[in-house]
């Protein structure tokens, strides 16, 4: 009788992490968000509410990659940066 395990059986399925968890970008898929996010940041004494936009873009490459799991943008805290609705009276260009 062997001992030995044999783990090729099982498989790995990867899954959005939770919320909350942020593991690495190894690949570096959200990199240019994120130095822009820095920048931002360094530019305005880290003051994190003039770059809003920058951590909302950030944020929007890091759910679209899988590197978190996907949460709808107002429950992040930007509401007032969405896309307001078109308005039933606006005529189309």
């Amino acid at each position: 009788m062997s001992t030995a395990m044999n783990f090729s059986n099982k498989s790995f399925r990867p899954r959005p992490p939770d919320k909350g968890s942020f593991p690495l970008d190894h690949f570096g898929e959200c990199k240019t968000f994120k130095e822009t996010f820095m920048k931002c940041l360094k530019d305005n004494s880290y003051d994190n509410s003039m770059c809003r936009l920058k951590a909302k873009e950030y944020l929007e490459c890091r759910m679209d990659t899988q590197l978190m799991a996907k949460e709808p943008l107002e429950k992040l805290g930007f509401k007032d940066l969405m896309d307001k609705p078109r308005q039933e009276n606006e005529v189309n260009p």
